[in-house]
């Protein structure tokens, strides 16, 4: 790897490894409806204007079907239910729950029917990470809650779709285009949502909430992406995807660091196992899943 894309991969490691503890300082004021809001309409309001000046918009809203569906699984659904899961979990368990997204992969394109070829590290891969989110889960249960881990698991299966959906009905599309125009729909889709339920704030958030909503939005949001597209351009898609085993240490350390959490033994080993199995899942990828790679990384933007 050169200079550039190492300076590249580590800075998009820590934009997509710090968002569960911005989110997690984010609910303890905000309803998760809002903070899905604040960041998505900011992170759109950066990401439009360069949408529009490559031309990359209309080509999306075109392919307003899977663009649909696309914006529901991988933004409106799961990052309701990511921020209503961290009023309960720690942030570093969050974060931890979503590494498990490639093994999930596995489940989702076997049910859309494009099942991959699997070897038996693959297969090994799939029993290994099942195992992490047991240890995660199970033998953690002072640190979890049941009602939580549910909403992450809708987290995680959204995560999985996405991609899919990237992969088999718009492959051909923009990558910028697409977030642009994803995140302004998810903005327009929560308005009414936040002033119907009433979860509009009565009173300006505290100074660090507003920073962790800015952060959320363009550090995790839209720089990230347009990190990854210099990411992809400089070392390519198979390597790009490497920084999903990352992301879940960062999201410990931070959430060690900034907010105390508690680590305890079976977090570690947890930790171990989810990476292990998400490798052993995805190191003999086909031609077509590589190509799809750095659209499973983003799914965690």
């Amino acid at each position: 790897m050169t200079r550039r894309g190492l300076i590249l991969f580590l800075a998009l490691g820590a934009a997509w490894g710090i968002p569960y503890l911005f989110i997690k300082i984010a609910v303890s004021e905000l309803d998760p409806a809002m903070v899905v809001l604040a960041r998505s309409a900011v992170a759109a309001i950066l990401l439009l204007p360069l949408a529009l000046f490559r031309k990359q918009v209309w080509s999306v809203v075109r392919r307003w079907r899977p663009m649909i569906a696309y914006t529901l699984v991988e933004i409106v659904i799961p990052w309701y239910f990511l921020s209503s899961a961290e009023q309960r979990l720690s942030s570093s368990t969050a974060g931890l729950l979503i590494a498990a997204v490639p093994v999930v992969g596995v489940g989702v394109a076997f049910f859309m029917g494009r099942p991959a070829r699997l070897s038996k590290s693959n297969w090994l891969g799939i029993l290994v990470g099942m195992l992490g989110v047991a240890a995660i889960v199970g033998l953690d249960v002072e640190g979890s809650d049941i009602g939580a881990v549910a909403e992450m698991l809708v987290v995680v299966v959204g995560y999985a779709l996405g991609p899919a959906i990237l992969s088999r009905w718009m492959s051909d599309l923009p990558g910028v285009g697409v977030v642009a125009v994803s995140l302004a729909a998810a903005a327009v889709v929560y308005v009414p949502v936040v002033l119907l339920t009433g979860e509009w704030p009565a009173a300006l958030p505290s100074g660090q909430v507003v920073v962790a909503i800015v952060v959320l939005a363009v550090v995790c949001s839209a720089l990230a992406f347009v990190l990854l597209v210099a990411l992809v351009a400089e070392v390519g898609p198979v390597k790009a995807t490497a920084i999903t085993y990352i992301n879940p240490a960062i999201a410990i350390l931070v959430g060690t660091l900034v907010l105390h959490e508690r680590i305890t033994v079976w977090t570690i080993v947890g930790f171990a196992l989810v990476l292990a199995g998400s490798y052993l899942v995805t190191r003999r990828q086909t031609a077509p899943a590589v190509s799809t790679g750095p659209e499973q990384a983003a799914a965690q933007i």
